[in-house]
């Protein structure tokens, strides 16, 4: 082989594996989001409607994020396997 056909092989290798990462940290990030998504909306919430003066909905939306926290935590310690993906992802 030559030089040349080598080296686009070590520069698909590195392209191979940067796929690779981008796609573990994506699907990292989708887990994130399902476990925290509500409680980060909800504190968005809060802010926007704390910015429009709204200060009672932004309480109650407040309130709502750290129940969505206190939510997120507890289902981030339950144990999971196989079996109990079906009942996680609310299909029955």
């Amino acid at each position: 082989m030559s030089a040349h056909s080598m080296k686009g092989r070590h520069h698909g290798q590195g392209m191979t594996e940067y796929i690779i990462i981008v796609a573990l940290i994506a699907i990292a990030s989708i887990g994130v989001y399902n476990l925290f998504g509500k409680t980060i909306r909800n504190q968005t919430a809060g802010l926007a409607a704390g910015l429009a003066g709204e200060d009672g909905h932004a309480k109650n939306a407040i309130k709502a994020a750290r129940d969505a926290e206190e939510a997120a935590k507890s289902d981030a310690n339950t144990p999971r396997g196989l079996s109990s993906f079906a009942d996680s992802t609310g299909d029955k």
